[in-house]
């Protein structure tokens, strides 16, 4: 029985060693969780042995049990690296539409060639949908699936409405609209550009000009008049040129008007602000300009909508006795936009940012969590499958409950403990020697025995 004793302590020592150089071994890998090597001791009797005399068996290995503790993060420059922060694990699957899920703490994604979010192994990083606002559609496992980031943001919007914010400086002197060229700076005040899009998503540059003409001052009532240029060419506004209010007495009361028209055909469009620079409105109040393809003489280029008009509103502008400035300028159109960015929140949202400006959420990385996290399954690949000792996996989001945050731009790093495994090497390794001379002694006393005549 002795020999048996000795046997499976060295078999103990064995699996602690085995235990504690997988350990070390795996010291740099991303997302690891150590090991322990647990023992009990082996003790049997029966009614009619005397317990209090009864020798035990030897040792057995009671399970080799991960440890969960948190590992420090690493950071790194690839956006698309994730490390959780807090409890909780990547949800990963080996096919598209799979539902055979593995679970890891190991985020060093990237993309395949098909543009999804893999893991090194080539797993897909499963997600819950959102909506255009972000929000999860659904948290539940069995509705996740892939990421795949779009190369692209749909299709190009052409612009329709123009905002504006300006201060027009009521000291500036004056030029008469009838000579205003946009070639000649010398014909009027102040210009602004803004780039608008045709239906083919081209860009082109929309340009207001502003004159103040002469007369424009009155008792309460103060003139301005802009024209408009895409790409340099006209485009009147639509259906007729405003007109503007004139003192022609120069006794400070309105007693006429003119119209907001040059002799080189430009049409253009009056604003009026009352004497404390308050913004009146114009004329038209929402200026619509001329179809860019039609009356507009083809500003637009080949195949563009021909029919696309421009509103232009003014967002309450103001004549104040400062210099020109500019505080709004929008437009709602958009080009055809180029993946240029893809960014990880603490929540998991998954946003892509484009070249047009645009930024799309695309879905939110889905954590899980499980009653006993001991109880899952080694898969290798930094791991685990649910089993019936783990419990169900539990889904949510990072960030809320008991799930902790995600950190973009990082990795989580083994939680093996260098100088304590090497310590325990040591024990082990002092424990396999005890254990074998042990053996050894049973040997020489077998020996004696053997010798007795």
């Amino acid at each position: 029985m002795s020999f048996n004793i000795a046997l499976s302590g060295i078999s103990a020592a064995q699996k602690d060693l085995n235990t504690t150089a997988n350990n070390i071994a795996n010291v740099n890998t991303t997302g690891f969780k150590e090991s322990r090597a647990e023992f009990a001791d082996v003790y049997a009797t029966s009614i009619f042995a005397n317990s209090k005399t009864t020798v035990g068996g030897g040792v057995a290995t009671s399970q080799v049990a991960q440890q969960f503790q948190q590992g420090s993060l690493q950071f790194t420059n690839n956006s698309l690296d994730m490390a959780i922060n807090g409890g909780g694990f990547f949800v990963t699957s080996s096919e598209v539409g799979s539902q055979d899920h593995s679970f890891t703490r190991a985020g060093a994604f990237k993309f395949d060639s098909n543009n999804y979010m893999v893991d090194s192994a080539g797993n897909f990083l499963q997600t819950f949908p959102v909506d255009k606002d972000g929000n999860s559609t659904s948290v539940s496992l069995t509705t996740t699936q892939p990421v795949k980031i779009p190369d692209t943001a749909g299709s190009p919007v052409k612009t329709e409405n123009i905002g504006m914010q300006m201060n027009l400086n009521a000291g500036d002197k004056t030029f008469s609209p009838a000579d205003f060229n946009p070639d000649d700076p010398d014909t009027f005040n102040n210009s602004t550009s803004v780039t608008m899009y045709d239906s083919l998503g081209e860009p082109h540059v929309m340009t207001s000009y502003f004159v103040r003409p002469p007369n424009a001052a009155h008792t309460g009532e103060s003139n301005w008049v802009a024209f408009y240029a895409v790409d340099g060419k006209k485009v009147n506004v639509d259906p007729a040129a405003g007109t503007y209010n004139v003192d022609n007495s120069g006794d400070g009361t309105i007693d006429g008007t003119a119209p907001a028209e040059t002799a080189g055909g430009w049409k253009g469009a009056a604003i009026s602000f009352n004497d404390t620079g308050g913004y009146e409105g114009s004329d038209p109040a929402t200026i619509k300009t001329e179809a860019l393809g039609v009356g507009g003489a083809n500003v637009l280029g080949a195949g563009a909508d021909g029919t696309q008009t421009l509103n232009l509103k003014f967002n309450q502008p103001t004549q104040y006795a400062s210099p020109f400035e500019v505080t709004e300028l929008t437009q709602d159109g958009t080009t055809v936009g180029r993946l240029t960015n893809v960014e990880v929140g603490a929540d998991g949202l998954v946003n892509a940012s484009y070249s047009n400006g645009s930024t799309v959420p695309l879905a939110r990385v889905a954590l899980v969590r499980f009653a006993n996290e001991q109880g899952l399954s080694q898969a290798g690949n930094t791991s685990w499958k649910a089993s019936i000792d783990s419990g169900p996996a539990l889904a949510g989001e990072a960030n809320s409950g008991t799930f902790g945050g995600i950190r973009s731009s990082a990795l989580e790093q083994s939680n093996v403990d260098l100088t304590t495994e090497l310590v325990d090497l040591i024990s082990a390794q002092r424990n396999f020697q005890a254990n074998s001379r042990t053996l050894e002694v049973n040997n020489t006393l077998q020996q004696t025995i053997l010798q007795i005549r």
